[in-house]
């Protein structure tokens, strides 16, 4: 697998909902409390929802395209001073192939393109091969929050950061 490339999901084309649907209901059922992961689905991931985050919370989304194939996806979200990573998921049959560390040059590209001297994100403290692989591409953690999200369910996440002159 050589070639990556981050593919820009047009407004209008907000069938990568169903493409991270299915990526979350394959990885995150196993991680999370029992009905959580349909729940942030339906909050996060839904057409309705992403429609919102990109006309109204300044996302991009991205296809992550390896040789071809989608393999994953990211939505971005300009902030105040930094870029927020909030989401950057990968197919079963794609992980443990580099391609997130391969995306990840053009996402700091997009930042810095962008005017941001940083990313950040907030991962989830239970997802520990998630933590190894932000830390493994310069990602330092800043601090812990927890976040209700509603029907009692709480996000119990660290935020890491990224300096784009690291």
């Amino acid at each position: 697998m050589n070639d990556i490339v981050l593919e820009p999901v047009e407004n209008t084309d907000l069938n990568i909902a169903e493409f991270a649907a299915s990526i979350w209901r394959e990885y995150w059922t196993s991680i999370l409390p029992e009905g959580q992961a349909e729940y942030m689905i339906e909050k996060f991931q839904s057409k309705e929802a992403m429609k919102r985050q990109v006309e109204s919370e300044n996302y991009s989304y991205f296809y992550i395209v390896a040789d071809g194939k989608r393999a994953g996806y990211t939505g971005l979200s300009y902030r105040d001073g930094y870029l927020f990573l909030s989401k950057l998921y990968i197919l079963k049959d794609f992980r443990h192939q580099h391609v997130a560390t391969r995306a990840f040059p053009f996402i700091v590209d997009f930042a810095k393109k962008h005017g941001y001297d940083r990313v950040v994100l907030t991962v989830y403290k239970g997802n520990v091969n998630a933590i190894r692989a932000y830390e493994k591409l310069n990602f330092r953690k800043t601090d812990a929050t927890v976040t209700d999200i509603g029907s009692g369910y709480v996000m119990d996440d660290y935020i890491m950061e990224y300096r784009c002159t690291d």
